[in-house]
């Protein structure tokens, strides 16, 4: 099992919101130029952002802003937009396991309270994070990045 990239492109998208919305205009080609990916994945992801309420996009060259605030987006609320659960469920057995054999018939018995509370842990663990919170780190490692650059800068003259 693997949770797409959307989740964590998604992620990287709200924090370009967080952090370059009051300085430029955060359009779709900003966004894919970020991720590096193509802006179709970009449009396709902010649709299902918008879709949640998680962003608002202004038509033309408006650009992206979030749709309430940072502290208010959690990562689960981000994961819930962008990735689709079958019947809400992480984890999935094929249809038909075999009733007629030991194993098949005792396999739901004993896996899925197992499987169900280690998805609600990890609800409980992207709920306990807000993009605030990552928005916060990012910018501060962006800040030392620049400190770094420029300590380098300054040693070369």
């Amino acid at each position: 099992m693997q949770i797409s990239s959307r989740f964590t492109i998604a992620i990287q998208m709200l924090l370009c919101i967080d952090i370059y919305a009051e300085k430029e205009v955060v359009t779709s080609e900003f966004l894919a130029s970020s991720v590096n990916v193509n802006p179709v994945i970009i449009r396709k992801i902010m649709q299902q952002l918008k879709a949640a309420d998680l962003v608002t996009v202004k038509r033309g060259q408006g650009g992206a802003s979030l749709g309430r605030k940072a502290k208010e987006i959690s990562l689960l609320d981000v994961f819930e937009a962008v990735e689709s659960l079958e019947d809400g469920q992480l984890f999935h057995f094929h249809d038909y396991p075999n009733g007629n054999e030991d194993v098949g018939r005792n396999i739901h018995a004993v896996l899925d309270g197992r499987l169900l509370s280690i998805q609600n842990a990890m609800e409980q663990e992207l709920k306990s994070m807000s993009i605030a919170q990552v928005s916060e780190e990012t910018r501060a490692r962006i800040e030392r990045d620049a400190a770094e650059r420029e300590r380098k800068r300054a040693a070369w003259e």
